[in-house]
């Protein structure tokens, strides 16, 4: 028989040992919570004798839905029977499958990826003669799908000015998606939801099959994913949550903060657990991590404590600019080769653009290095779109310029072949930015992208830091051979097979569930962290300052900050400001480097 306390510590122990009714835990950043959910589920199974098959195990990744299967096998000795364990999208699937023939959908019903969708929305946008992009209308569409909000009723919930043809073309992609027998990831969750409200027997049909339900990073769950969970538990009630408040920092994509507090208002029998002990990082990392998380006011904080000693302080560092900044990173790094893996070593930023100014300064050192979840600078869409138009300048029968600007639509192709016939005489005296501006203004080119679209405005930020890079080029025949020197050290690096155990890089977001031996978080000036976005909006620089700590609690041994006096911001030089979030701390005892001292 498994010993299923084995190991864990009091607070651990106490949340595994609820058998029946509701409980929350909230478990700080390296707490073990993946181990109390696998820890629960034996417990379950092996002291309790609660068939296997009654329980549901809801992930947010499929790699977590993986590992909570090998786990569970592993402590077992056999492959679990579990009722469900995966994604909430995949459980639904799974449900629509059986079920949703009761409110019109085939068993055979396809799902629609996004570009799938966009192929749908550009049909219908082009017969309403719309000017606004298929990816504002996905995006919107998403947002009230996610927030359980038909066509019909969107009007009556959202009244800013482009409400009513969203509203229309929603009707629309809704009507083309039954006529296709498809849906889309958003429609799995709310078409389940739809179902158990519609046809009752349906929904008591999975409470007494699925008894025994946990859910993981609720934090992270939008309204449409909270209403299906409350509605599964709300007969037998055996159900846990795991999250943590200071960890919530996916809004723009609907998750909302507020489920973990309306869980216990929905289930006020519920058991609380707090998991504290860290099993990750040093008490000084923890410590850095309080002070900057304990400013947050409109959530509870838990404070994370650990056995080990205190560990190395934290490190700052006051950068020049942003080259400066890059180059302090990688001569640490290579310091730190001496002792460490590269693949052990994160550096982190706030936005994709960041990346840019390292990546290159990366591979003039020839430090390996591999963008965790993003594309390389200068191989991104927009990024490549912009450099075929400025490399037709030059060259006007460049095949693969010439295709790829065509693509981007006929329109534009024609608009650039005038500006191109205007300026082709002078074009190597037009400053590199300004040749930029008047591609911009002929083909109307940042159309393409909504800046009110995530997505999208990570796009826009990118071709601002592509001008950056213009304005210390402005001989547009240095600037392409610049970025061609660039893109060469790309394919060096891979040729060599360096990038695969390289430095990892990546925003703060796609840092959500990582360790690392070491980490640079990078840019803490107002504007880049917090961003520019959110600093008018309490809630928005909640989740800004929650981003930041949620970076501080991916170090395992050391962490450093940098930060810049100027930095070069889409194409203009600023003076930058030191970011609220570690003005606090300067009177603090930690170890803070100068640009004039560090080699």
């Amino acid at each position: 028989m498994v010993d299923v306390l084995k190991g864990l510590n009091t607070q651990q122990m106490q949340a595994v040992k609820i058998v029946e009714g509701p409980s929350v835990i909230l478990a700080g950043a390296g707490s073990g919570k993946t181990r109390v959910l696998i820890h629960k589920v034996l417990n379950l199974i092996e002291n309790h004798h609660v068939d296997s098959r009654s329980i549901v195990m809801i992930t947010f990744t499929n790699k977590a839905a993986r590992e909570m299967k090998e786990r569970i096998a592993r402590a077992t000795g056999s492959e679990a029977d579990l009722g469900y364990v995966g994604t909430f999208h995949s459980f639904c699937c799974m449900l629509l499958r059986r079920d949703g023939e009761h409110i019109g959908i085939p068993r055979s019903f396809v799902i629609y990826d996004d570009d799938d969708q966009q192929q749908v929305l550009k049909q219908i946008l082009k017969k309403m003669h719309t000017k606004y992009s298929p990816r504002f209308f996905s995006s919107k569409i998403s947002e009230a799908k996610n927030q359980l909000v038909s066509p019909e009723r969107y009007l009556e919930l959202f009244s800013y000015y482009k409400a009513a043809e969203v509203a229309e073309v929603y009707h629309q992609y809704q009507k083309e998606l039954k006529q296709n027998h498809a849906l889309d990831f958003d429609d799995l969750i709310m078409k389940v939801v739809e179902l158990f409200r519609k046809h009752p027997p349906v929904l008591e049909k999975y409470q007494d099959r699925y008894k025994h339900l946990l859910v993981d990073e609720f934090q992270d769950t939008n309204v449409a994913q909270y209403t299906l969970t409350q509605k599964l538990a709300a007969k037998h009630k055996n159900i846990t949550v795991v999250g943590d408040f200071s960890q919530s920092i996916y809004s723009w994509r609907g998750a909302d903060i507020r489920n973990l507090e309306k869980f216990s208002e929905d289930f006020p029998e519920a058991t609380t657990i707090n998991l504290e002990q860290n099993y990750r990082s040093t008490q000084n990392i923890l410590d850095f991590a309080f002070e900057v998380i304990s400013q947050n006011e409109t959530h509870p904080i838990l404070q994370l404590f650990t056995e080990q000693d205190g560990g190395e302080e934290i490190t700052y560092y006051n950068a020049d600019n942003e080259e400066d900044e890059a180059v302090y990173i990688a001569n640490v790094i290579q310091q730190l080769a001496n002792k460490a893996n590269y693949r052990d070593i994160s550096v982190l930023y706030r936005t994709n653009a960041q990346s840019r100014a390292i990546e290159e300064v990366f591979l003039h050192y020839g430090i390996p290095y591999t963008l965790i979840g993003g594309t390389r600078f200068y191989e991104r869409k927009e990024i490549k779109d912009i450099l075929s138009y400025l490399r037709l300048f030059l060259h006007p029968t460049d095949s693969v310029a010439l295709e790829r600007v065509k693509k981007i639509g006929k329109r534009r192709f024609e608009r650039f072949k005038e500006l191109y016939t205007k300026v082709k005489e002078t074009v190597e005296d037009i400053p590199t930015v300004e040749l930029m501006e008047m591609v911009f203004e002929s083909t109307e080119y940042l159309g393409l992208y909504d800046p009110d679209v995530e997505e999208d405005y990570a796009r826009l930020e990118n071709i601002k830091e592509l001008k950056s890079v213009a304005l210390s080029f402005p001989h547009i025949v240095e600037f392409l051979e610049q970025v061609a020197l660039v893109e060469s050290e790309y394919f060096e690096g891979e040729k060599g097979g360096k990038s695969r155990d390289g430095v990892r890089l990546m925003t703060l977001h796609q840092a959500k569930g990582l360790e690392f031996d070491y980490v640079f978080i990078t840019g803490l000036e107002e504007g880049i962290l917090p961003h520019s976005r959110s600093i008018d909006d309490l809630h928005q620089l909640e989740e800004e300052r929650r981003l930041f700590y949620v970076g501080i609690t991916r170090a395992r041994n050391k962490l450093y900050i940098t930060y810049a006096r100027r930095r070069m911001i889409f194409g203009r030089r600023n003076e930058a400001m030191k970011s609220r979030f570690i003005r606090a701390d300067e009177d603090a005892e930690y170890e803070t480097v100068e640009d004039d001292e560090w080699w």
